[in-house]
């Protein structure tokens, strides 16, 4: 697989103010690549200059290898855009609506049919087909619009806070079609400040703020490279001072700490818990190895547990809160 959006030194300046500054950016071919960022991070301006409905300040966007710069009909022709607000057209069925963009792409009418008729099956809107657009739920009118977005079969869809404002249930629908689309060979780029849906199902996240990229890669690499130490919880049923003693020589253990209640002095009869918190810096593997020590030496463990490292972490790690 080759290189489908390659975005070089991409760059907007609204008057004194630089929205976005020389984003660089390569997302592969058949990839699903989430784009996050706060509210005002520059998101829609750089996916507004991808799609050719901005002028770049400085830079350019390469999709499907056409410049958006030099060819902006081949980029539309490659593309399906999904912007963040949309106007759907209230007085027209839903098959109409489909047919209408159709038309608008040119695609001759005995195909239309056909074409009209397998969205709204992948959608789950068939049922729906002769319903009037502004009958539909604002869950529906996304998955219509997404719908849209495929008529002319693009290479690419580039979809803009594709989720913002749908109640739970709609928000799984549109991760599951998101996808169900990756797997039919699309290549997915979406901004979003909802992280959950970036953990969820992409490949990989690109985090930007105050338009600047201040990470890009695999969540499991952002969360070793941003967040290189965990706590590992360990709670014990006895042989408190052996255990502190073996975990101190392992790799990847940075210091252990013994919390108020759990210093060992108890009475013969007496079998509470007792409890080690590990600073840890290793990877998984070596974590494995941790417990693994413990286990040989017949330490009688009750539970092992390292705090998470979602993408929530990872992004505040990441941020420090700025605007353009």
């Amino acid at each position: 697989m080759g290189v489908m959006i390659e975005i070089t030194n991409l760059s907007k300046k609204y008057s004194a103010r630089l929205a976005v500054n020389r984003l660089n950016l390569q997302v592969e071919e058949g990839e699903l690549f989430g784009f996050v960022g706060p509210n005002g991070a520059g998101k829609t301006s750089t996916i507004r200059m991808m799609t050719g409905l901005l002028q770049p300040t400085f830079g350019d966007v390469r999709i499907a290898g056409q410049s958006v710069k030099e060819n902006p009909n081949a980029i539309r022709r490659a593309i399906g855009y999904m912007p963040d607000f949309f106007g759907v057209y209230t007085d027209m069925t839903v098959a109409e609506y489909l047919n209408f963009f159709g038309a608008c792409y040119q695609i001759e009418p005995n195909e239309r049919a056909g074409i009209i008729s397998d969205l709204l099956e992948l959608v789950e809107l068939k049922h729906r087909q002769d319903d009037m657009v502004d009958k539909l739920s604002r869950g529906m009118k996304q998955r219509l619009s997404l719908a849209r977005t495929l008529v002319h079969d693009p290479q690419v869809l580039v979809l803009d806070e594709p989720a913002s404002g749908l109640d739970p249930r709609a928000r799984v629908e549109i991760r599951e079609l998101l996808v169900e689309l990756a797997k039919m060979g699309k290549t997915i780029f979406f901004s979003t400040h909802i992280l959950a849906d970036v953990a969820e199902i992409c490949s990989r996240v690109a985090i930007l703020e105050a338009g600047e990229l201040v990470a890009v890669g695999e969540l499991e690499e952002l969360q070793e490279r941003l967040m290189p130490r965990r706590k590992i919880e360990i709670t014990l049923l006895d042989r408190l001072e052996e255990a502190h003693q073996l975990l101190g020589k392992l790799p990847g253990v940075e210091a252990i700490s013994i919390p108020n209640g759990s210093n060992g002095a108890r009475s013969p009869n007496q079998r509470s818990r007792l409890r080690l918190v590990v600073e840890f810096s290793g990877d998984d593997p070596a974590m494995s190895a941790v417990l693994n020590s413990l286990v040989e030496a017949q330490i009688p463990v009750i539970s092992f547990s390292a705090d998470s490292r979602d993408l929530e972490e990872v992004f505040m790690r990441a941020t420090k809160g700025l605007v353009t």
